[in-house]
């Protein structure tokens, strides 16, 4: 059953073309590891919530945008095992290294979570 790893973080505003390019360079790796894709979605219509909203789930400034992605993989035991090989890469991969391509976001702030694929629709 599809699987499904989903992010939340707040993303300096102005900083969208250098999310875009560090997107670029990391999210291939997802795909090596055996995802079928990837999204990264930059917030154009985010609500203040009453109670809690994507905001304050990560603690977005004024000046930052709220960024939602999602990696889809074809079942938990890939992504499982994708996450463990992209571990072993971390010191050694230089898409990795903060100088080479550095993360434009305060990384702290980001929510994730892995989310099993309960129903789904499709035109």
């Amino acid at each position: 059953m599809t699987y499904f790893d989903g992010f939340v973080i707040a993303v300096p505003s102005g900083k969208k073309d250098e999310f875009v390019r560090h997107a670029e360079v990391i999210d291939p790796l997802f795909i090596e590891l055996g995802a079928l894709r990837v999204h990264e979605c930059w917030g154009d219509d985010v609500p203040d919530g009453k109670m809690t909203d994507f905001r304050r789930a990560v603690q977005a400034k004024e000046d930052e945008t709220v960024v939602f992605a999602f990696v889809e993989w074809p079942d938990k035991a890939t992504r499982d095992a994708g996450f463990k090989k992209m571990e072993s890469m971390m010191h050694t991969d230089d898409r990795f290294n903060p100088e080479k391509n550095p993360m434009p976001f305060d990384g702290k702030r980001m929510i994730f979570g892995g989310f099993q694929s309960v129903y789904q629709i499709a035109k």
